[in-house]
């Protein structure tokens, strides 16, 4: 190649890579202008807010219940005889004092008329006695001889009357009676077995309660009430008792409610689906897209002086759509619910309150 087009060629490259490097120098000082030029505060975002409210801890306890009535007893007789008269019928309802049964008594009755003589007849020596008292015809010890008399005497008049009574049994209570199984001419003794009396105006319903929820259920808390079968009747009652001890195996203590039953639709011995719903303690309530999650748990964005600040928070119960918050913050703090994807501690936000 001849010399002087070799000086051309050489020439044009040099002058192609000077212009390259000055375009790049140039470049790199309006990079270096434009990193120097002072930014403005970034612009505040848009969020929309909804106020805290409080709202009280529900507690649901569902339970299984067996039932009882509020007053039961099985009745036998205080005294062993024949039966003369069963005046009630299997499942009678009947009033508190009402005859139940008779036993033969007339030893008893005759045994109370005797007894009746000899408290008139000591009543009448010791008004003798008195008549001459103080007349010096008559000895002290034979006065109170005769008041001794009289009071013995109707000591027996009493236990007389009590073994008469004894003789017929009575309900204690208004009540139904149960089945039995004796008749008049049997002979029976205090161990024998006449019927039961309950009184079904009302039922003690009693259930199991798990340890955790032992200083929620307290006497007074309502109770529902519903029988296992599809569409059975369903009662309302309060809790009435609850035990003192709980159960080192199950965990549990007994407690007890009263359930009405003016209708004696239900009967003692039913099992029944026990539900106790109970408020506990108020807590802050947040809708639950406003809960979110980091590191170290819950927590949520609220505006504070006009802007976003991170608040902790620990789940205590998720609601339909809303969650309780043990949070501390006020009632009425806003609660960022929405542009929560471009909030960052101490940005400044520009909020607006929910449906407004």
């Amino acid at each position: 190649m001849p010399v002087d087009k070799l000086r051309t060629i050489i020439a044009t490259a040099a002058g192609a890579g000077a212009i390259s490097l000055a375009l790049w120098v140039g470049l790199l000082r309006d990079n270096r202008s434009e990193a120097n030029v002072p930014r403005g505060p970034a612009p505040a975002a848009p969020v929309i807010t909804a106020p805290v409210a409080f709202e009280a801890e529900v507690l649901r306890l569902e339970a299984v219940g067996t039932s009882r009535a509020s007053r039961s007893v099985t009745l036998f007789p205080e005294a062993a005889g024949e039966i003369v008269a069963v005046a009630f019928e299997d499942g009678q309802f009947v009033e508190a004092g009402d005859l139940l049964l008779s036993l033969d008594s007339r030893d008893e009755k005759l045994a109370v008329e005797l007894a009746e003589v000899r408290v008139t007849d000591a009543e009448r020596l010791l008004d003798r006695y008195m008549q001459a008292d103080g007349t010096g015809a008559l000895p002290i010890n034979d006065r109170q001889a005769a008041e001794t008399a009289l009071a013995t005497a109707r000591i027996e008049l009493q236990r007389a009357r009590v073994a008469y009574d004894d003789r017929f049994v009575r309900a204690p209570f208004a009540g139904y009676v149960g089945l039995t199984d004796v008749e008049p001419g049997d002979r029976i003794d205090p161990a024998t077995t006449i019927t039961t009396l309950d009184d079904r105006s009302a039922l003690l319903v009693s259930f199991e309660v798990p340890e955790l929820m032992l200083g929620a259920v307290r006497k007074g808390e309502q109770v529902d009430v519903q029988t296992w079968n599809r569409g059975g009747p369903q009662a309302a009652g309060e809790v009435v008792d609850v035990g003192s001890r709980i159960d080192p195996e199950t965990r549990t203590i007994q407690a007890r409610a009263r359930v009405g039953n003016p209708e004696d639709a239900l009967r003692p011995g039913m099992s029944f689906r026990v539900q106790l719903v109970i408020e506990g303690d108020r807590f802050p309530v947040v809708p639950e897209v406003a809960v979110q999650w980091g590191a170290d748990g819950a927590y949520v964005w609220t505006v504070i002086d006009g802007a976003a600040q991170r608040a902790s928070a620990d789940v205590v119960q998720r609601l339909e759509g809303r969650v309780l918050l043990d949070l501390d913050l006020p009632e009425g703090a806003p609660i960022v619910v929405e542009g929560i994807q471009s909030m960052r501690a101490g940005r400044k936000v520009e909020a607006s309150e929910f449906g407004s």
